[in-house]
């Protein structure tokens, strides 16, 4: 094995090692786009052992006695440490435009197009990413450990569940150009052969089910 290869496998078993101290929320807080990729940067000595705010205090020691490094406070440019929360979607405001399901890493948000959705509170990491994306301001945070917070709030178990549900949504997407929507249902054969100028434009059809929620609001 030369001196490269060598290298390039040391870091990448530390990498793993990282990975599975983390807290596997996908939430990007890090800076990174999922909870892996912050790992391999630590690794490799481009990131923080500071930047993961799920995680906590608790969390940075722990990447601190796997890599070594001085223990340090949370950096507060990636978040506060918090407890660990769940998102609750407003039934009397969703549109179902689908695009919470499209940003959740974990699948947690189910529902179809134009239909109602709801969160699966199971499977649901409190990652946040599902909010700034909603059109109506219908999702909101709801806090499910008490005064618990960090790791204190979170455990092993809900962390391995989360990486699991993470890495199927990954194989899922990766399926998509192969005769899937985005959302996970199915391409149906009448949709496979529209053309993309015949089908009907996101940002009218949004549009107009804000317009419909907000009349319905106002009876």
């Amino acid at each position: 094995m030369s001196g490269a290869t060598h290298q390039r496998s040391g870091w990448q078993a530390l990498a793993v090692r990282i990975d599975a101290a983390l807290p596997q929320t996908q939430c990007t807080r890090c800076g990174y786009p999922d909870c892996r990729r912050y790992a391999e940067a630590i690794a490799q000595g481009e990131a923080a052992i500071n930047q993961c705010p799920p995680g906590g205090a608790a969390g940075v020691a722990r990447l601190a006695a796997l890599t070594g490094q001085a223990l340090t406070p949370l950096n507060p440019e990636h978040g506060a440490e918090g407890s660990r929360a769940v998102a609750l979607v407003d039934e009397n405001w969703c549109i179902g435009c689908t695009l919470c399901i499209k940003a959740c890493p974990t699948d947690a948000i189910v529902g179809a197009n134009k239909y109602m959705h709801t969160v699966v509170s199971a499977h649901c990491t409190g990652c946040e990413l599902c909010i700034p994306v909603c059109p109506v301001d219908c999702i909101a945070l709801v806090n499910a450990s008490g005064a618990a917070t960090g790791w204190s709030a979170w455990s092993a178990a809900q962390a391995q569940h989360a990486r699991e549900r993470y890495g199927q949504r990954q194989q899922r997407l990766a399926l998509d150009s192969d005769g899937s929507n985005a959302d996970g249902s199915a391409v149906s054969a009448s949709q496979a052969s529209t053309p993309p100028t015949a089908l009907p434009d996101r940002k009218a059809t949004i549009a107009a089910a804000l317009e419909k929620a907000r009349a319905q609001r106002m009876r």
